[in-house]
Protein backbone atom coordinates (compact mmCIF):
# COMPACT_ATOMS: atom_id res chain seq x y z
CA UNK A 1 0.00 0.00 0.00
CA UNK A 2 2.43 2.41 0.94
CA UNK A 3 3.82 1.95 -3.08
CA UNK A 4 0.57 3.63 -3.83
CA UNK A 5 1.41 6.89 -2.17
CA UNK A 6 4.63 7.32 -2.64
CA UNK A 7 5.98 10.42 -1.00
CA UNK A 8 6.46 13.91 -3.23
CA UNK A 9 8.33 16.82 -2.85
CA UNK A 10 7.16 20.01 -4.50
CA UNK A 11 8.88 22.36 -6.59
CA UNK A 12 10.45 24.66 -4.45
CA UNK A 13 8.37 28.24 -5.40
CA UNK A 14 9.94 30.23 -8.10
CA UNK A 15 10.73 33.57 -7.25
CA UNK A 16 8.36 35.92 -8.91
CA UNK A 17 9.38 39.65 -9.68
CA UNK A 18 6.75 42.25 -8.68
CA UNK A 19 4.73 43.33 -11.49
CA UNK A 20 5.15 47.13 -12.15
CA UNK A 21 2.83 49.15 -13.75
CA UNK A 22 4.29 52.51 -15.29
CA UNK A 23 1.96 55.63 -15.13
CA UNK A 24 0.41 57.04 -17.88
CA UNK A 25 0.41 60.67 -18.57
CA UNK A 26 -2.89 62.53 -18.40
CA UNK A 27 -2.29 63.60 -22.14
CA UNK A 28 -2.69 60.47 -23.44
CA UNK A 29 -6.14 59.94 -21.05
CA UNK A 30 -7.40 63.12 -21.88
CA UNK A 31 -8.64 62.27 -25.67
CA UNK A 32 -9.94 58.88 -24.30
CA UNK A 33 -12.35 60.39 -21.72
CA UNK A 34 -13.82 62.89 -24.82
CA UNK A 35 -14.00 60.21 -26.91
CA UNK A 36 -15.73 57.66 -23.90
CA UNK A 37 -18.42 60.89 -22.90
CA UNK A 38 -19.09 60.88 -26.73
CA UNK A 39 -20.40 57.27 -26.41
CA UNK A 40 -22.42 58.49 -23.70
CA UNK A 41 -23.86 60.57 -25.47
CA UNK A 42 -24.86 58.18 -28.33
CA UNK A 43 -26.12 55.60 -25.78
CA UNK A 44 -28.11 58.42 -24.30
CA UNK A 45 -29.58 58.61 -27.80
CA UNK A 46 -31.11 55.51 -28.24
CA UNK A 47 -32.67 55.53 -25.01
CA UNK A 48 -34.20 59.14 -25.59
CA UNK A 49 -35.40 57.70 -29.17
CA UNK A 50 -37.41 54.93 -26.80
CA UNK A 51 -39.22 57.42 -25.00
CA UNK A 52 -40.07 58.90 -28.46
CA UNK A 53 -38.11 62.26 -27.46
CA UNK A 54 -37.05 63.32 -30.91
CA UNK A 55 -35.23 66.38 -30.23
CA UNK A 56 -32.96 65.45 -27.46
CA UNK A 57 -32.02 62.60 -28.87
CA UNK A 58 -30.63 64.47 -32.26
CA UNK A 59 -29.20 67.00 -30.23
CA UNK A 60 -27.07 64.16 -28.48
CA UNK A 61 -26.22 63.06 -31.88
CA UNK A 62 -25.15 66.21 -33.12
CA UNK A 63 -22.95 66.81 -29.98
CA UNK A 64 -21.54 63.41 -29.99
CA UNK A 65 -20.33 64.22 -33.69
CA UNK A 66 -18.65 67.22 -31.77
CA UNK A 67 -16.75 65.81 -29.86
CA UNK A 68 -15.78 62.96 -32.49
CA UNK A 69 -14.11 65.66 -34.39
CA UNK A 70 -12.24 67.03 -31.16
CA UNK A 71 -11.14 63.74 -29.73
CA UNK A 72 -8.24 63.51 -32.38
CA UNK A 73 -7.44 67.26 -33.00
CA UNK A 74 -6.61 67.34 -29.06
CA UNK A 75 -4.29 63.80 -29.21
CA UNK A 76 -2.91 65.44 -32.05
CA UNK A 77 -1.68 69.20 -30.05
CA UNK A 78 -1.16 66.81 -26.68
CA UNK A 79 1.00 64.23 -28.39
CA UNK A 80 -1.59 61.79 -26.93
CA UNK A 81 -2.34 59.47 -29.90
CA UNK A 82 -2.32 55.82 -29.60
CA UNK A 83 -3.81 52.89 -30.78
CA UNK A 84 -5.65 52.08 -28.16
CA UNK A 85 -7.26 55.14 -28.32
CA UNK A 86 -7.96 55.23 -32.37
CA UNK A 87 -9.65 51.58 -31.19
CA UNK A 88 -11.91 52.87 -28.81
CA UNK A 89 -12.83 55.75 -31.26
CA UNK A 90 -13.55 53.38 -33.67
CA UNK A 91 -15.74 51.21 -31.17
CA UNK A 92 -17.52 54.88 -30.21
CA UNK A 93 -18.47 55.83 -33.54
CA UNK A 94 -20.09 52.96 -34.82
CA UNK A 95 -22.39 53.20 -31.98
CA UNK A 96 -23.13 56.67 -32.11
CA UNK A 97 -22.86 57.03 -35.72
CA UNK A 98 -24.26 53.69 -36.88
CA UNK A 99 -26.62 52.14 -34.20
CA UNK A 100 -28.07 55.03 -32.30
CA UNK A 101 -29.13 56.94 -35.81
CA UNK A 102 -30.44 53.44 -37.50
CA UNK A 103 -32.36 52.78 -33.99
CA UNK A 104 -34.19 56.20 -33.91
CA UNK A 105 -34.43 56.62 -37.76
CA UNK A 106 -36.55 52.79 -37.48
CA UNK A 107 -38.41 54.12 -34.00
CA UNK A 108 -39.57 57.58 -35.99
CA UNK A 109 -40.88 56.50 -40.00
CA UNK A 110 -38.67 53.28 -40.90
CA UNK A 111 -41.00 50.88 -38.47
CA UNK A 112 -44.10 52.23 -41.08
CA UNK A 113 -42.25 49.53 -43.52
CA UNK A 114 -42.30 47.02 -40.83
CA UNK A 115 -39.38 44.44 -41.94
CA UNK A 116 -38.23 46.69 -44.88
CA UNK A 117 -37.31 49.50 -42.94
CA UNK A 118 -35.33 47.41 -40.26
CA UNK A 119 -33.34 45.50 -42.84
CA UNK A 120 -32.45 49.52 -44.10
CA UNK A 121 -32.04 50.34 -40.55
CA UNK A 122 -29.36 46.80 -40.57
CA UNK A 123 -28.29 48.14 -43.27
CA UNK A 124 -27.32 51.22 -42.44
CA UNK A 125 -25.21 50.27 -39.41
CA UNK A 126 -23.26 47.68 -41.03
CA UNK A 127 -22.21 50.28 -43.47
CA UNK A 128 -21.00 52.36 -40.81
CA UNK A 129 -19.63 49.29 -39.23
CA UNK A 130 -17.47 48.35 -42.35
CA UNK A 131 -16.34 51.89 -43.39
CA UNK A 132 -14.73 52.16 -40.10
CA UNK A 133 -12.82 49.46 -40.59
CA UNK A 134 -12.34 50.34 -43.73
CA UNK A 135 -10.57 53.43 -42.85
CA UNK A 136 -8.63 51.64 -40.04
CA UNK A 137 -6.88 49.99 -42.42
CA UNK A 138 -6.37 52.73 -44.54
CA UNK A 139 -4.07 54.34 -41.72
CA UNK A 140 -1.48 51.56 -42.12
CA UNK A 141 -0.97 52.44 -45.81
CA UNK A 142 2.54 53.76 -46.08
CA UNK A 143 2.34 54.37 -49.73
CA UNK A 144 -1.05 56.39 -49.39
CA UNK A 145 0.38 59.92 -50.97
CA UNK A 146 0.15 62.80 -48.48
CA UNK A 147 -2.14 64.86 -50.62
CA UNK A 148 -4.67 61.88 -50.30
CA UNK A 149 -4.78 62.64 -46.63
CA UNK A 150 -7.01 66.16 -47.54
CA UNK A 151 -9.87 63.32 -48.56
CA UNK A 152 -12.10 61.04 -46.93
CA UNK A 153 -13.17 57.47 -49.52
CA UNK A 154 -16.49 57.81 -48.89
CA UNK A 155 -18.50 59.81 -46.20
CA UNK A 156 -16.94 59.95 -42.81
CA UNK A 157 -19.25 58.33 -40.10
CA UNK A 158 -20.21 61.35 -38.06
CA UNK A 159 -21.57 63.04 -41.17
CA UNK A 160 -23.38 59.60 -42.36
CA UNK A 161 -25.14 59.68 -39.47
CA UNK A 162 -25.73 63.67 -39.62
CA UNK A 163 -26.94 63.60 -42.89
CA UNK A 164 -29.07 59.98 -42.53
CA UNK A 165 -30.87 62.07 -40.14
CA UNK A 166 -32.42 64.78 -42.69
CA UNK A 167 -36.05 63.01 -42.73
CA UNK A 168 -36.10 64.08 -38.74
CA UNK A 169 -35.07 67.77 -39.00
CA UNK A 170 -37.52 68.38 -41.87
CA UNK A 171 -40.26 67.28 -39.50
CA UNK A 172 -39.40 69.51 -36.67
CA UNK A 173 -39.37 72.39 -39.65
CA UNK A 174 -42.70 71.48 -40.56
CA UNK A 175 -42.26 69.08 -43.26
CA UNK A 176 -45.10 66.05 -42.45
CA UNK A 177 -43.56 62.80 -42.19
CA UNK A 178 -45.45 60.48 -42.00
CA UNK A 179 -46.59 56.79 -43.88
CA UNK A 180 -46.81 57.91 -46.87
CA UNK A 181 -43.07 59.22 -47.32
CA UNK A 182 -41.34 56.14 -45.54
CA UNK A 183 -40.18 55.01 -48.80
CA UNK A 184 -38.77 57.72 -49.77
CA UNK A 185 -36.71 58.22 -46.49
CA UNK A 186 -36.11 54.61 -47.27
CA UNK A 187 -34.17 55.22 -50.38
CA UNK A 188 -32.29 57.95 -49.08
CA UNK A 189 -31.24 56.24 -46.05
CA UNK A 190 -30.03 53.80 -48.07
CA UNK A 191 -28.22 56.05 -49.90
CA UNK A 192 -26.32 57.63 -47.78
CA UNK A 193 -25.45 53.59 -46.32
CA UNK A 194 -24.18 53.47 -49.97
CA UNK A 195 -22.46 56.66 -49.30
CA UNK A 196 -20.58 55.23 -46.55
CA UNK A 197 -18.51 51.99 -48.15
CA UNK A 198 -18.24 53.93 -51.87
CA UNK A 199 -15.27 55.15 -52.92
CA UNK A 200 -16.34 58.82 -53.56
CA UNK A 201 -13.64 60.90 -52.07
CA UNK A 202 -14.92 63.66 -49.87
CA UNK A 203 -13.19 66.71 -48.29
CA UNK A 204 -11.91 65.61 -45.60
CA UNK A 205 -11.20 69.24 -43.94
CA UNK A 206 -8.20 67.78 -41.63
CA UNK A 207 -6.00 70.56 -43.09
CA UNK A 208 -8.39 73.12 -42.19
CA UNK A 209 -6.79 75.78 -39.15
CA UNK A 210 -3.47 74.75 -39.10
CA UNK A 211 -2.76 78.30 -40.45
CA UNK A 212 -5.01 80.75 -40.26
CA UNK A 213 -4.63 84.44 -41.92
CA UNK A 214 -4.70 87.40 -39.63
CA UNK A 215 -7.11 89.27 -41.23
CA UNK A 216 -9.40 86.11 -41.66
CA UNK A 217 -9.02 86.26 -37.91
CA UNK A 218 -11.71 88.83 -36.56
CA UNK A 219 -14.27 87.40 -39.23
CA UNK A 220 -13.97 83.69 -37.91
CA UNK A 221 -15.02 85.02 -34.73
CA UNK A 222 -18.04 86.54 -35.65
CA UNK A 223 -19.20 83.93 -38.28
CA UNK A 224 -18.57 81.18 -35.05
CA UNK A 225 -20.61 83.27 -32.50
CA UNK A 226 -23.60 84.00 -35.08
CA UNK A 227 -23.23 80.06 -35.93
CA UNK A 228 -23.56 79.14 -32.44
CA UNK A 229 -26.51 81.62 -31.97
CA UNK A 230 -28.58 80.47 -35.26
CA UNK A 231 -27.84 77.10 -33.90
CA UNK A 232 -29.19 77.52 -30.26
CA UNK A 233 -32.49 79.46 -31.87
CA UNK A 234 -32.68 77.21 -35.13
CA UNK A 235 -31.22 74.48 -34.49
CA UNK A 236 -33.28 71.94 -36.96
CA UNK A 237 -33.24 74.94 -39.48
CA UNK A 238 -29.85 74.85 -39.63
CA UNK A 239 -29.18 71.29 -39.60
CA UNK A 240 -31.31 70.64 -42.70
CA UNK A 241 -29.51 73.57 -44.51
CA UNK A 242 -26.42 72.32 -43.52
CA UNK A 243 -27.07 68.52 -44.87
CA UNK A 244 -28.33 70.02 -47.84
CA UNK A 245 -25.10 72.49 -48.29
CA UNK A 246 -22.74 69.11 -47.69
CA UNK A 247 -24.61 67.22 -50.20
CA UNK A 248 -24.09 69.52 -52.42
CA UNK A 249 -20.84 69.97 -52.28
CA UNK A 250 -19.92 66.25 -52.81
CA UNK A 251 -19.17 66.84 -56.59
CA UNK A 252 -17.42 69.84 -55.79
CA UNK A 253 -14.91 67.71 -53.86
CA UNK A 254 -14.83 65.05 -56.24
CA UNK A 255 -13.66 67.29 -59.12
CA UNK A 256 -11.44 68.81 -56.50
CA UNK A 257 -9.34 65.28 -56.07
CA UNK A 258 -9.25 64.25 -59.73
CA UNK A 259 -7.68 67.31 -60.12
CA UNK A 260 -5.18 66.51 -57.61
CA UNK A 261 -4.92 63.25 -58.92
CA UNK A 262 -4.24 64.47 -61.77
CA UNK A 263 -1.39 67.44 -60.31
CA UNK A 264 0.32 64.18 -59.09
CA UNK A 265 0.08 61.75 -61.54
CA UNK A 266 3.32 62.44 -63.09
CA UNK A 267 5.12 63.49 -60.20
CA UNK A 268 8.18 61.76 -58.99
CA UNK A 269 7.72 59.31 -56.34
CA UNK A 270 8.01 60.16 -52.72
CA UNK A 271 10.07 57.69 -50.56
CA UNK A 272 7.04 56.36 -48.34
CA UNK A 273 7.68 57.62 -44.42
CA UNK A 274 7.33 55.13 -41.55
CA UNK A 275 3.62 54.38 -40.60
CA UNK A 276 2.05 57.10 -38.73
CA UNK A 277 -0.04 56.05 -35.19
CA UNK A 278 -3.41 56.36 -36.41
CA UNK A 279 -5.55 59.35 -35.53
CA UNK A 280 -9.71 59.56 -33.89
CA UNK A 281 -11.95 60.81 -36.28
CA UNK A 282 -13.59 58.50 -39.24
Amino acid sequence: MSDLFPPFVPDPPEKTRRRSFKSVPFRVIAPNLITLLALCLGLTAIRLAFEERLEPAIVAIFFAALLDGVDGRVARMLKGTSRFGAELDSLSDFVNFGVAPALILYSFILFHLKSIGWVVALVFAIASCLRLARFNVMLDDPNRPEWKRDFFVGMPAPMGAITALLPIYLHFVGVPMGAGLAPVALVYVLAMAIMMVSTVPTYSGKTVGKRIPRSYVLPIFVGAVALAALMASFPFEVLALGTIAYLALIPVGLVRYRQLERLHADAPPVEAEAPRPPTEGA
